[in-house]
């Protein structure tokens, strides 16, 4: 332990680390769903889900300007589009089931941020602090909506960056936006495949918060890294 370098900066995910306490963002969208009297099975929504996803990878639908609650009904429009099509549901005409969903989860999303503000409050205080995320191109529009781009020297995201974690060349983005080592640097993340083993590989710290993955596999993982919330992150860099 005497030859570990102390922590000097933190790399922080976003999505499902600082917005859903670790939880995968399925897990909230299907809440949402539940909570707007959407009568479908989960394994159907989970099928919309992966097919609005990968319809976001393969055309730009979401814009730079486009904040977290333009987002999720975007989302929402293809999830419930694809549903409508495939006769799983009728057409959400007049986009009600659509808001009722996406407006569910943007105050999921705000409630989550606003319990993790004092703990980037008390990081920040004390570290420089870089964003690593894959997202859609509009992180910065989102982080701004939640007045969470202040905590962060730099943003590092995949959709304009051209790399996607779990590939650890993203996190050496980080770590060099850092103007540190690794093994100076924590990196905080949801995902241990994403997240943690890539951001090991390169020899940073880590810390997972781990809530509800997508799989069973995710759920039975364990690591030595494992926090239950982002608080107990102050027992680690403090």
């Amino acid at each position: 332990m005497e030859n570990t370098p102390r922590i000097k900066g933190i790399i922080f995910d976003y999505g499902g680390t600082i917005d859903s306490r670790g939880v995968h963002w399925s897990e909230i969208i299907w809440d949402g769903y539940q909570a707007a009297g959407i009568g479908i099975d989960k394994a159907q929504f989970r099928d919309a889900y992966v097919y609005a996803e990968r319809e976001l990878a393969r055309t730009r639908h979401i814009l730079p300007h486009h904040n977290f609650l333009d987002l999720l009904r975007i989302k929402m429009r293809l999830e419930l589009e694809w549903l409508a099509r495939e006769e799983i549901m009728q057409p959400d005409t007049d986009g009600h089931l659509g808001e009722a969903v996406a407006r569910y989860c943007y105050n999921a999303a705000r409630e989550c941020v606003e319990e993790a503000r004092p703990v980037l409050e008390a990081l920040c205080s004390r570290y420089p602090m870089v964003l690593v995320s894959n997202f859609y191109g509009n992180v910065e529009a989102v982080l701004t909506d939640f007045d969470l781009r202040r905590y962060f020297k730099a943003i590092i995201e995949s959709a304009v960056m051209g790399v996607r974690k779990p590939d650890p060349a993203i996190f050496a983005l980080g770590v060099d936006a850092l103007g540190m080592k690794p093994g100076e640097v924590l990196v905080v993340g949801d995902s241990l495949r994403k997240d943690i083993l890539p951001a090991e590989s390169l020899g940073c710290r880590v810390a997972w918060i781990k809530g509800k993955g997508w799989t069973p596999d995710e759920d039975a993982a364990t690591h030595p890294s494992v926090i239950k919330k982002l608080s107990d992150l102050l027992d680690v860099a403090f």
